[in-house]
């Protein structure tokens, strides 16, 4: 299946000049949905995973339908404050500034196998913000698991040396 054809864009969202990737379209097709849920748990299944982690918002749908498929954990990660026990913090760039993600202390055992997924890789600010909080549980991260890549922001400079997975590229601002 094509799931390229099935991301919106919209022109000029949040701002002018941005060419906003809307990924509602493709959640709404049931079999679109499928496919990328069933091709990650096909591809992360002889992976000896412990746990899929996720990033509110859009990283939870699509971690923790995995993590279910795989009959796996799901492990949030959190705005600040958001997380009701004790937690560890990370601040982060953003785009357009900073931001702050929390997880549990207790979420993730030393040496805990994991994927981390999410929507899209931009700019890295959001993903290197969840790469560090599961480095300080001193969890091993198999591999990032992104459905788009916008790989004219670069966002993969900031996350050198971790295993990249994405199912949907794009090479311009034009795409």
């Amino acid at each position: 299946m094509d799931l390229a054809a099935l991301v919106r864009n919209v022109p000029d969202f949040p701002k002018p000049g941005i060419q906003f990737k809307d990924i509602t379209p493709l959640l709404m097709n049931s079999q679109a949905f499928r496919e990328i849920i069933d091709g990650w748990r096909e591809r992360y299944a002889d992976k000896h995973l412990d746990a899929i982690v996720g990033a509110e918002a859009r990283g939870f749908v699509f971690g923790a339908p995995l993590a279910y498929a795989m009959g796996l954990p799901f492990v949030l990660i959190r705005k600040k404050g958001k997380l009701p026990a004790d937690t560890f913090s990370v601040e982060f760039e953003l785009e357009y500034g900073t931001a702050s993600f929390e997880i549990h202390t207790d979420a993730l055992n030393p040496g805990d196998r994991v994927v981390l997924v999410d929507d899209l890789l931009a700019t890295g600010g959001t993903m290197a913000g969840m790469v560090k909080l599961v480095q300080q549980l001193k969890a091993e991260i198999v591999e990032l698991a992104f459905v788009i890549e916008l790989g004219f922001l670069d966002g993969r400079a900031q996350l050198k040396g971790v295993p990249i997975h994405t199912l949907i590229q794009y090479n311009s601002e034009d795409s």
